[in-house]
């Protein structure tokens, strides 16, 4: 159950702090005064979207804080999987939000992600606001109802597992399709690729060198004349060039070691480079034989490099390895197609075994649907005509679909009719908003008896009652609160306010410059001041007294 919550700094509210009670809980408070704010916090601690502007003008960091008893409710596992301390008698959910937007989530004092801080806090509060009310008109919601109430999880999930697996081999079957379908469209196109590809005769490495011969035979003649004037000034024909000058610096400083030592030093270095000179020598004369200008191989190599650079931008590559690639993908597709037959023939055998299991866990999920049917509908009668519907007539139609989805192959509907001579239609069409309000508590009430769920909220479901109805859902609240649940009602009915074994009072104070949300927990005396003002409004007469205090006693309060 829900103890404590401790917000700071969010809206109009700078400090407040809540301790909650077990039982039927009421808050009640003026329009305006702030409920809505503390519903709203209290939403944003359960992983509700954040939003700066909810920050409280001037202040920093919005925080809000729950400690929670949730001993009994078997959430070891939870927290065992996600990494947390489990403290069954003080679990504490935090949600900071600070000025840029950023939000941070804690529980136990551990950051957690806002999808952990959601998963735990469904599993410890169940708001109800006034606008869920109209999911009761969507399928989806009623789907939800009639399987918590079936407690067909198992069967819920064998059909789930089943339909991802049919749905996983359509989608690779229809994809496998559609590709056997375009490569098969496009086969002459591809085999005209290939075929350009395969007798250009394409080998890796070959567009770099076919680029150096063309850039040499380019300027063989400029190549061939620098040769030429690098082996004139090394071996010169006249003079005996450098190399045979330096032969007689080394003689020179053979001779001079006889009477200098260190000229030996010098005379081997020297004799070291001559001989790698007279190779460089020998290597330039060669070069210089090779090189010839060679107008038809000229040809040839450039003719050869415009086909390498016509299929690259044809195909819109930027090397021989990519158009390689290209070619080894396209010859893969083509093989593929050829075998593509038989992987859809097996495709949809795999298909059709899928839909055949996906059918079976779908009837057996359609039957827990029908079975628990019945007792939803004889329940919920029997919950609705006490408060105020005594005529009703309520139905579940459960029909084949035309496909199937993840919730099954039904098509669900809640059929309802308030008068014995109408009949029945589907609730959003027919259900006024009072009759709405008290279907949807009966389900929820349903729902209580077979979920362990510590904390219920209703925001004003009692919109649209009044008078002897409104203490019938009261009465149905606090049947609800029994087995130490927690129901928390935010009402403007006295009605409902006067079976609140705690009440709450919201109100606004003008502190200095700034008007702020307050909440007091209100005694015996305060309560019958309270309930007698929702009564008569502003000016309490003895009679509106007189009139609360009875109906907080009859209540037994």
């Amino acid at each position: 159950m829900l103890k404590e919550v401790h917000i700071r700094n969010y809206v109009l509210i700078d400090r407040l702090d809540i301790d909650f009670k077990e039982g039927f809980s009421v808050m009640t408070g003026e329009t305006g005064a702030g409920k809505s704010i503390i519903l709203g916090a209290m939403n944003l601690l359960l992983g509700g979207r954040a939003d700066s502007k909810t920050l409280l003008q001037g202040a920093d960091k919005c925080t809000i804080e729950g400690s929670f008893s949730i001993s009994g409710y078997g959430l070891e596992q939870f927290f065992s999987d996600n990494g947390l301390d489990f403290d069954p008698d003080d679990t504490i959910l935090r949600r900071e939000l600070l000025q840029s937007g950023k939000s941070r989530a804690f529980i136990n004092d551990t950051p957690v992600s806002l999808t952990v801080l959601r998963d735990l806090g469904c599993r410890l509060i169940d708001i109800h606001s006034q606008h869920q009310n109209l999911a009761l008109g969507t399928e989806s919601f009623q789907i939800e109802v009639v399987d918590t109430i079936a407690a067909n999880a198992a069967v819920k999930s064998e059909y789930e597992s089943c339909f991802e697996k049919w749905n996983s081999l359509k989608t690779e079957l229809e994809r496998l399709k559609a590709e056997f379908e375009s490569d098969t469209t496009d086969r002459s196109y591809l085999e005209f690729q290939l075929e350009g590809l395969e007798k250009a005769h394409l080998t890796d490495g070959e567009q770099e060198q076919l680029e150096q011969e063309s850039e040499i035979l380019d300027h063989a003649e400029e190549i061939k004349q620098d040769l030429f004037r690098a082996s004139e000034i090394m071996e010169g024909s006249d003079d005996g060039g450098t190399l045979q000058a330096l032969k007689s610096a080394l003689q020179s400083l053979r001779s001079a070691q006889k009477n200098f030592p260190d000229a030996t030093e010098l005379a081997d270095r020297l004799e070291s480079c001559l001989i790698e000179l007279k190779d460089i020598a020998a290597t330039v004369s060669e070069c210089q034989d090779e090189v010839n200008f060679d107008p038809a191989r000229l040809d040839q190599v450039n003719e050869r490099l415009d086909l390498i650079y016509s299929l690259q931008k044809k195909h819109k590559k930027n090397s021989i390895s990519e158009l390689l690639e290209l070619a080894a993908s396209i010859r893969a597709r083509l093989d593929r197609t050829d075998s593509f037959e038989d992987d859809i023939k097996r495709l949809e055998q795999q298909v059709d075994a899928a839909g055949r299991e996906m059918q079976k866990a779908a009837n057996k999920l359609t039957e827990s649907r029908k079975k628990a049917s019945g007792s939803i509908i004889k329940e919920i009668k029997a919950l609705l005509v006490p408060l105020g519907i005594p005529n009703v007539q309520f139905g579940i139609d459960i029909s084949p679909s035309i496909g199937y989805d993840r919730s099954g192959h039904d098509d669900l509907k809640f059929m309802f009719s308030a008068n014995k001579a109408v009949p029945m239609q589907e609730i959003s069409q027919v259900a006024s908003g009072g009759e709405i309000a008290r279907v949807m508590l009966s389900i929820k009430s349903m729902i209580a008896g077979v979920r362990t769920l510590p904390t219920v909220i209703f925001d004003e479901i009692d919109t649209g009652v009044s008078g002897a109805v409104a203490e019938k859902m009261a009465y149905l609240m606090e049947q609800m609160a029994g087995g130490g649940r927690q129901v928390l009602a935010i009402t403007h009915l006295p009605q409902i306010a006067a079976f609140g074994r705690t009440h709450y009072k919201v109100y606004k104070t003008d502190e200095k410059d700034a008007t702020r949300t307050r909440i007091a927990l209100l005694d015996y005396n305060e309560r019958i001041r309270e309930i007698a003002s929702m009564m008569s409004g502003a000016t309490l007469t003895q009679a509106a007294l007189d009139n609360a205090k009875a109906l907080i006693d009859n209540n037994g309060r």
